[in-house]
């Protein structure tokens, strides 16, 4: 039988750890683990000595000094921030092809925290360890002062069967007055009618926050 299973790539929701464990078995280590190609390695996944919670990573992977900061630099607990790592891990990259000054390098990872390493993706870090991790900070949707990623929209939208694919923007990133349209591809033979448009809002509403529904839906043929 299966004892372990991996999960990396995308934030695993709490519907895929709910489905491993009605279809796998009901017993197994789910680690879901999250790191990053430019430094080879996990630095938030699983350590089988701590129980496991649905949607969460268990908590730094060794050696990584992984933490959740605000737009300040301030380590922050239970608040979505930005993920950094605040100590060197020997696999960081140390330059750029093609980047003699390093400008690009210096641009890409430490611009918003000088000295501190930031992955780009929103982080919360929870009072027992546990991570939880909302996507990429620059595929944010900033909804009057509301953050949330992009990742837990679809989540909502997509669970429709009426629908196979979303995508979602907000001018308010423009410098715009907030208008914030959603774009869904249908399956063959779905309506975007008023019925649909209302559960979509109203699941958004129930799932995320009011402030998160959007202003139009729109049916396209693909994202």
């Amino acid at each position: 039988k299966i004892r372990a299973l991996g999960s990396t790539g995308s934030p695993l929701p709490v519907t895929g750890f709910a489905w491993v464990y009605a279809n796998v078995n009901d017993h197994l280590a789910l680690e879901s683990v999250s790191g990053g190609t430019d430094l080879c390695t996990a630095f938030i996944g699983g350590a089988r000595l701590l129980p496991i919670y649905a949607g969460e990573l268990q908590g730094p992977s060794l050696g990584a000094h992984v933490q959740s900061f605000d737009e300040a630099g301030n380590p922050v607990i239970d608040e979505v921030g930005e993920l950094v790592i605040t100590q060197p891990m020997p696999s960081m990259p140390i330059y750029f092809w093609n980047d003699p000054e390093m400008a690009r390098y210096r641009e890409s990872y430490f611009e918003m925290y000088p000295g501190v390493w930031r992955h780009g993706d929103w982080l919360k870090v929870n009072e027992r360890g546990g991570c939880v991790i909302y996507g990429r900070s620059d595929s944010t949707i900033n909804r009057q002062g509301i953050r949330m990623g992009t990742s837990e929209i679809y989540q909502a939208v997509e669970s429709f069967d009426e629908v196979v694919d979303s995508l979602i923007i907000d001018l308010e990133l423009l410098g715009r007055t907030s208008y914030m349209p959603l774009f869904v591809v249908l399956r063959d033979g779905a309506l975007l009618d008023d019925d649909l448009r209302a559960r979509i809002n109203a699941r958004i509403r129930a799932d995320i926050s009011p402030r998160h529904v959007p202003d139009d839906i729109f049916a396209i043929a693909q994202v």
